[in-house]
């Protein structure tokens, strides 16, 4: 393997580019590709939706699959041309070279993509890590943001580091030494909530066990950074969500982010069961029909 992989091995990056498209043939929408080129490496984009309608971006969160993170908005795309990029130095087909979430390169990556297919703004939203490159977008390039849909977010606020060591890291580190599903089964229980599907439990096992991690989380956004930001954003967050829960959220939310419509929160963890997708989406479409 090349120094720059993200893969520990080609074997185990064809595993999770396996998972990618088996988990497309699920999707109950008709999905495009396209590739970017972008200063920052190629882009792999997933395109749905009426080709008229207005755009929305959607990004994926860390160290996940795109098409699972599109699952997750699938009715959204009945009425919004969907731009869903596999993140550069995420699983996915999009370069592996890793861009930083600290400072404007999040910023130049969309605005690169945005000039290519001509969408002056557009509707954004993101869950976990991509609610945080969203925020480094709020605050670069706030005039491409019509409005913002945050779930989950990172680049807020982050949960207590000791239970994620205790119950993220720790078994993590015991999964990736034995393969035990039983290590696997505690992070996610943790992760969902206990209600994800065995489908994407396998899928995280196999990111675990062939990628090497993102583990720079996006920057802590800080108020004075959004000062030039006033698009209408909504804010989802999980109570039992282990990475960015919704107690250590709400308040920081409120702090910083200028024209914050709604924060939301639910009983779920950081990965919505079906329950609280359906929930999740009902309140993204409210907002959409009333702010974009």
């Amino acid at each position: 393997m090349r120094s720059n992989t993200i893969y520990k091995s080609e074997e185990g990056k064809q595993f999770i580019q396996n998972h990618y498209e088996n988990y497309l043939q699920t999707l109950k929408f008709n999905v495009e590709r396209m590739y970017i080129d972008t200063s920052f490496g190629k882009t792999h984009i997933l395109v749905s939706g009426p080709t008229q309608a207005k755009p929305l971006f959607i990004f994926q969160g860390g160290n996940c699959i795109n098409p699972m993170t599109m699952s997750w908005f699938s009715p959204l795309t009945s009425e919004y041309r969907v731009y869903a990029p596999d993140t550069i130095g995420h699983p996915g087909y999009s370069d592996e070279n890793r861009i930083s979430a600290k400072d404007d390169s999040f910023a130049l990556w969309i605005k690169e993509m945005m000039d290519y297919l001509n969408i002056k703004s557009s509707a954004f939203i993101g869950p976990s890590y991509g609610a945080g490159i969203i925020l480094r977008l709020a605050t670069f390039m706030p005039e491409k943001i019509d409005c913002s849909i945050l779930v989950s977010p990172a680049g807020i606020k982050l949960g207590s580091k000791l239970s994620m060591i205790k119950d993220i890291l720790l078994p993590l580190i015991l999964y990736n030494i034995t393969s035990s599903g039983k290590h696997l089964h505690k992070i996610t229980k943790i992760m969902s909530s206990d209600s994800m599907k065995e489908h994407d439990k396998k899928i995280i096992g196999d990111v675990f066990k062939y990628v090497k991690l993102e583990q720079d989380m996006p920057k802590l956004t800080e108020k004075k950074e959004l000062l030039n930001y006033k698009s209408p954003t909504l804010t989802i967050a999980g109570k039992k969500d282990i990475f960015f829960p919704e107690n250590r959220l709400k308040e920081k939310t409120k702090e910083i982010i200028p024209n914050l419509i709604s924060f939301k929160s639910f009983d779920m963890g950081h990965f919505p069961s079906e329950i609280y997708l359906e929930k999740l989406n009902n309140e993204i479409i409210e907002f959409l029909k009333f702010y974009y």
